[in-house]
Formats: C-alpha cells, sequence, structure tokens
C-alpha cells in the first residue's frame, strides 16, 4: 500500500468516527452561549474564567453565531467551561474513496467526451457503450494515480 492510499486509510478511520455528528445543528444561539445558560453561568462569570469581560465574552457569542469565531477562541471557552472542543472533517461523499471515485469519474468524462467530440467531428463516433468503458477504465487509473488534476 503506498503512503497515500494508506494516509487515505487512516484519515477515514477517523472520519469514521464523526460521521454521525453531520446531521447535528449547532444550537440557534450557538454552543458557547447555549452551554453558558445551560450550566447557569453569567456572562461575568464566563469572562472572568477567560480574563476578559463580559462584552468580550456576547462578542464571542455573537461571531459564533455569525461564524466568524477562531478555532482558538472557541477552544479558550469551551476550556472555560470544562468542556473540550472537538472538531473535524467529513466528506459529503461519506467517504474519501467515495469523494475521490466521484471526481475520477467527472474528470474522466470531461477527458473522455473531449476526445469522443473530436472524434464525432472527424465522423469517427463511438457507441454510447464504448464511451462508457473508457469514461470507467479512465476513472480506474486516476483512481489508482490521484493526479492533482483531480482538484482543478
Amino acid at each position: 500500500m503506498n503512503k497515500q492510499k494508506l494516509q487515505i486509510a487512516q484519515l477515514e478511520k477517523k472520519m469514521n468516527k464523526l460521521a454521525p455528528l453531520m446531521s447535528l445543528e449547532p444550537p440557534p444561539t450557538g454552543w458557547v452561549k447555549a452551554i453558558r445558560l445551560a450550566l447557569g453561568m453569567s456572562l461575568r462569570q464566563l469572562g472572568n474564567q477567560l480574563s476578559i469581560s463580559k462584552q468580550s465574552v456576547q462578542e464571542i457569542e455573537k461571531r459564533e453565531t455569525e461564524g466568524t469565531i477562531s478555532i482558538k477562541s472557541l477552544r479558550e471557552a469551551a476550556k472555560a467551561m470544562d468542556m473540550e472542543l472537538i472538531y473535524g472533517f467529513v466528506s459529503k461523499d461519506g467517504s474519501l474513496e467515495a469523494m475521490i471515485n466521484r471526481k475520477a469519474v467527472e474528470l474522466a468524462t470531461k477527458i473522455v467526451s473531449r476526445t469522443s467530440n473530436t472524434m464525432k467531428l472527424e465522423d469517427q463516433e463511438n457507441s454510447k457503450e464504448r464511451i462508457k468503458k473508457a469514461i470507467d477504465e479512465r476513472a480506474s487509473i486516476l483512481k489508482h494515480d490521484i493526479p492533482k488534476a483531480l482538484w482543478d
């Protein structure tokens, strides 16, 4: 197994643990405010834990709901509330392999379609079955090699 395949396999293992959380919606007020309120902690109390003003805590909560907060700020707020921040990535395709497969088929289709159109113009059109086979063959090569062009 080559290095890249091993990295993919190791990441898949970690990402699979996060997959069930994909449907988890954050609270409308954001995690920091929701947890702070659930714990009965005031803005001042959280501010004291973070060594900042209560207005700065409000700003943190606002930035979280706007999506402009830094991971560092979230980590610090979590720590101040005796929590741990967990973050990660999960493939929209369900797995890295599925994403690579989809991208390989997309690129293979573009490559084969260009060639097919050229042949069509020269009155040497291929059958739909031959085109599909060529796409499958090209996609297989792309999945194996995972060239940087896959991500263009």
